[in-house]
Parts: C-alpha cells; structure tokens; sequence
C-alpha cells in the first residue's frame, strides 16, 4: 500500500505534465500496481527508486490519454500517501532519479483538480 501511494502521487504529477486530452480515467488499482514499487523511496526506507519503480513510472506516464486520466492519478496517489507515511522530500527527488521530465515540483501537495 506504501508503494501504491508513493507511485501514484509521483505518476500523478509527471501525467499532468505529459498527457493529451481523452476520455477514461485511469482506474486507482492500476495506478496502484504501477507505483507500489516507489513506496519504499518516497518513504526514506531505500536510498534511490528501484528499476521497478521507474519502470512502473514510465508505465503509467504511457497510459495517459487525458486530463481526466491526470486527476484521477493524482487523486489516487493523494489517497494512498496519506496513510503510507510519503515523504515530501523524498518524493520530490522521484523525476530526477528515474529521469523522467515532468516540468513542475512534484509533490504531496499538488492540487489534483488544476
């Protein structure tokens, strides 16, 4: 669950960097599977992201078909840090240490609706 959270509020702020307009929302258990393997490094437990977790990344930034899509990521990711102990600090250094561009700070406190 830890993972879950971590993954999903990193993707959430790289698909609103990268994605293009669509229709369906990607679903919290896919956004989960593709994000439980940054739990880890968001929380402090692991010196840098594993190769899963910047796969998983990567992953969900491809699923990314709208804006919708964006909100829904970032508020599954929202959802799932408050009670997996993701830290700020952590999860800001998520882009540059599976070098992916995302164009904006990422961050717990993004607001998932702009």
């Amino acid at each position: 669950m830890k993972n879950l959270f971590l993954s999903m509020l990193f993707l959430l702020s790289f698909l609103l960097f990268l994605a293009n307009l669509g229709e369906a929302a990607v679903p919290c258990p896919t956004v989960d599977a593709k994000a439980a393997a940054c739990v880890g490094f968001a929380t402090g437990k692991d010196a840098k992201p594993s190769v899963a977790c910047c796969s998983g990344l990567q992953q969900l930034a491809q699923t990314v078909k709208s804006i919708d899509d964006k909100k829904a990521i970032c508020r599954c990711l929202k959802s799932a840090a408050k009670s997996l102990g993701i830290q700020d600090r952590f999860l800001s250094k998520m882009p540059q240490a599976c070098n992916i561009k995302v164009g904006f700070p990422v961050s717990i406190n993004t607001n998932c609706e702009t």
